[in-house]
């Protein structure tokens, strides 16, 4: 079992920048790869960005926020952070961070495990 805690939300302006931290307990956080999805209100939750187990190597970037955001883990503080510049009002959402043993998938069906979610609104 993984339990998750994301922080870092809130309002910010277009063109500002925000960064999400994921705080992982229970097994061993190296073990899973790590994933950040996002639901704007009336839409279905949606891949943002996905980082691999260990040492995180590689990652993957959806298409409407690559060059913008950076996943990024440490394994000493058990945390995968998501790094947000360049904000866009359409990047409004609760974003949610994910984690599941074995490879990374940007599909959210694919996570057993999920935080409660953090609130970023960006204003134009």
């Amino acid at each position: 079992q993984v339990h998750l805690i994301e922080s870092g939300g809130g309002l910010v302006q277009a063109g500002g920048s925000l960064r999400l931290s994921c705080a992982a307990s229970g097994r061993t956080f190296s073990n899973y790869a790590m994933g950040w999805f996002r639901q704007a209100p009336g839409k279905e939750r949606g891949f943002v960005a996905t980082i691999s187990r260990s040492g995180g190597s590689t990652t993957y970037y959806a298409d409407s926020v690559k060059g913008r955001f950076t996943i990024s883990r440490d394994n000493a503080k058990n945390t995968v952070y998501l790094q947000m510049n360049s904000l866009k009002p359409e990047d409004t959402a609760v974003y949610y961070c994910a984690a599941r043993q074995g490879l990374t998938d940007t599909r959210g069906s694919q996570y057993p495990y999920w935080g409660q979610g953090t609130q970023v609104t960006v204003s134009s």
